[in-house]
């Protein structure tokens, strides 16, 4: 009577907190996705820890007496809870490293309900009595971002994977010259990136020289790299040799200062091969003709690093029957359309 006299007034029902008292928890509201009023368009989730839980939600426990405890107000959402109705883009890589991540989005995209469960109760590990919330109509989609190594074998190894995702897109990594208007808008993406990485201007002549540098890295001299990533931190060690030489701006110099360090820094490969050959231990004729050998350089890529390595090859020769000999098909390692075709 006292607790009720002391919370009497004129509106003592709206003023009162009594949805704080164990008794009427019962009564609360567990509001799991709440997009607002505000909010216009379908909803876009990026999850960067797609475990089970943080994909499907959990059911939270509270310690009382020794004894674990919960009720309906501990349930949790999950990405795809929040995302329903709207996009969830998630990072394939991640999602496969996860244990039961994959499987679980999958459940769900083909049966089209969220189902709450643990991983304990998924591999039978828990068999106390708990919450079982009843399934939330799925409708979303998912946006899977990999490389196309994972695209490939996702395709191959799981016969489920082309069936929930159908749409496939691949962005090209390079850009042609010959593209109208390629040159400039790639000029204005390098000062962007600059700007973005806090680096000094760059005059024209330094321009010229990331483009240079961006076709070395695809190997074509027709085309521009896409890899933001490797141009931001050529132009980061730029900016440091522009600031050791206390440059107002980034000029060639120091963008070929800092590809050149770069190379020196990967190259011990590359160096204890030159030392071979040196010494004499591999012996390279460049003079005068032999006969059934050439030499020939081998391209050696040791991560983002690739370099060159000088090659014989040597070819020997008799005379035959007057037929086609096929190397593979003697050796009983062509296969019959290959034999067919020599």
């Amino acid at each position: 009577m006292g607790d009720s006299e002391d919370s009497a007034g004129p509106f003592p029902v709206a003023t009162s907190k009594r949805f704080k008292e164990p008794q009427f928890q019962r009564y609360r509201v567990n509001v799991m996705v709440s997009n607002g009023s505000g909010c216009s368009g379908a909803a876009v989730v990026k999850e960067e820890l797609p475990t089970m839980a943080n994909l499907i939600g959990r059911i939270e426990y509270a310690s009382e007496m020794g004894a674990l405890i919960t009720n309906f107000t501990m349930i949790k959402p999950g990405a795809l809870h929040r995302a329903n109705g709207g996009y969830l883009v998630l990072d394939v890589r991640q999602v496969l490293s996860e244990p039961l991540a994959w499987d679980t989005l999958k459940r769900c995209l083909r049966t089209g309900e969220i189902s709450i469960y643990s991983p304990g109760e998924r591999l039978s590990l828990v068999s106390t009595v708990s919450l079982e919330p009843d399934p939330v109509p799925l409708s979303v989609r998912v946006v899977l971002i990999g490389e196309r190594l994972h695209y490939y074998l996702l395709s191959a190894l799981d016969p489920d994977f082309l069936q929930l995702f159908k749409l496939e897109a691949d962005f090209d990594d390079h850009l042609r010259l010959e593209e109208s208007g390629a040159v400039e808008g790639y000029a204005q993406l390098i000062a962007r990136l600059a700007r973005r990485a806090g680096t000094r201007p760059l005059d024209q002549p330094a321009v010229e020289s990331v483009m240079r540098e961006s076709m070395r890295l695809t190997g074509d001299a027709g085309r521009l790299t896409l890899n933001f990533s490797r141009l931001s931190d050529l132009l980061r060690e730029a900016e440091f040799w522009a600031e050791s030489g206390g440059s107002a701006h980034i000029g060639p110099q120091h963008i070929e200062r800092a590809v050149a360090e770069k190379e020196r820094r990967a190259g011990r490969v590359r160096e204890l091969g030159l030392e071979t050959i040196q010494q004499g231990t591999v012996m390279i004729d460049t003079d005068g003709a032999r006969i059934g050998q050439i030499n020939a350089m081998s391209v050696l890529q040791i991560g983002d690093y690739s370099f060159g390595k000088p090659s014989r090859l040597t070819a020997r020769t008799r005379p035959g029957t007057g037929k086609l000999v096929d190397i593979e098909r003697e050796t009983e390692l062509g296969g019959p359309i290959h034999s067919k075709g020599c």
